[in-house]
């Protein structure tokens, strides 16, 4: 995806310094000429012209901004983390080991069409990409991978006999995008209310966000509503851990549902996230413009290998999943096991966000 913007000026809207910073492997990598834009102005004073591309940050809309672009031919892309991005958190200042390049939208806005969107529907996937979303498919499940991955994996104990069934409700951060363009309407307590209330013989775990517990985002459930709606809380145990105890996994629109397809689990979706649709989740909405019937491994070949741009947390160099991968779990048995290094790790984690913080109150 990245070669579009090779050699380009990129015009960088929603990106702060810190987050140029981070991305700053990627945009080497891409040769590409880099100016922070806070307005459309900022922009023009510093030359945007028909060798540019407009590059936003997640979606957010700024004044002028589209309307400029149509009239000067300039193509606007918008930027995200990738599926697969760190042992511990953005909000900590992470880098990414993966990015989204989306020329056409962004994968968890349904109101739009994104490339991700356009590559499950439309790609004819050959046997050796399918063979390749297999050995993925394969690698995920024997290093427990995610998006993030800072948390251990440990044994959940449930008395199944009590319960008809085990039901993960993961949660999200309640002014993510992906849920105010995705949501229909639900956040985090609408969404464990709801499946209680449809499931009260189950047993339900809630897992907080760990953006929402680290402090750095919004989606806080009160207690008195986990504690009527929830059996167990978990918010020190890794999300495979989660999967692997659950009959079922509840979301609005969740990348932990995307996980939990990988790991064989059934999947109800509440909004339109990236993975429904496709005849593979129970889903509550419906997105006319997936009308395709998808397995799993191509699924899996249009998410994971398809659309994405990896970036090696060792070389800084971009790569492939399967190294990424590799590389992400002897980064987190470090975590796990070398104590100096996840002290500076998780001091950096805290200290930052902090820093970030008070810089904002005082320049905004």
């Amino acid at each position: 995806m990245y070669e579009a913007i090779y050699q380009k000026k990129l015009y960088c809207f929603n990106v702060s310094p810190w987050r140029k910073y981070l991305l700053e492997p990627y945009f080497k990598e891409f040769q590409a000429k880099v100016f922070l834009c806070s307005n459309l102005q900022d922009a023009i004073y510093q030359n945007i012209d028909d060798n540019s591309f407009i590059l936003i940050f997640n979606i957010k809309e700024f004044e002028g901004l589209n309307e400029f672009a149509k009239q000067n031919n300039i193509p606007v892309v918008h930027m995200e983390d990738g599926f697969i991005r760190s042992v511990n958190l953005g909000s900590s200042f992470t880098r990414p080991t993966s990015i989204i390049l989306d020329f056409k939208g962004i994968y968890f806005d349904p109101n739009q069409p994104s490339d991700l969107e356009n590559i499950l529907q439309n790609y004819k996937f050959d046997q050796n990409l399918i063979n390749r979303a297999k050995k993925l498919k394969e690698l995920i499940l024997n290093t427990k991978l995610s998006k993030y991955n800072h948390l251990r994996h440990k044994t959940i104990n449930i008395n199944k006999d009590k319960y008809d069934k085990i039901i993960l409700v993961p949660g999200q951060v309640d002014d993510d995008r992906s849920v105010l363009l995705g949501g229909y309407g639900f956040n985090n307590k609408k969404l464990l209310e709801t499946v209680r209330k449809n499931n009260p013989n189950s047993f339900i775990i809630y897992k907080p966000h760990p953006d929402v517990l680290s402090g750095n985002r919004n989606g806080h459930i009160p207690k008195t509503i986990t504690q009527k709606n929830a059996n167990l809380v978990v918010t020190d145990i890794s999300i495979d851990s989660c999967i692997q105890i659950s009959d079922e996994i509840h979301t609005i629109s969740s990348t932990s549902g995307f996980d939990a397809l990988i790991r064989g689990k059934k999947v109800y979706t509440y909004g339109m996230p990236f993975y429904a649709g496709w005849g593979l989740t129970t889903d509550f909405r419906q997105c006319v413009r997936r009308t395709r019937k998808l397995n799993l491994e191509e699924l899996i070949a249009g998410t994971l290998i398809l659309y994405p741009i990896y970036l090696s947390p060792k070389t800084y160099k971009i790569s492939k999943p399967e190294i990424v991968l590799k590389e992400l779990k002897e980064i987190q048995d470090k975590y796990f096991n070398n104590k100096l290094y996840k002290f500076y790790i998780d001091m950096k984690g805290f200290i930052l966000p902090k820093l970030r913080r008070m810089y904002k109150k005082l320049t905004y």
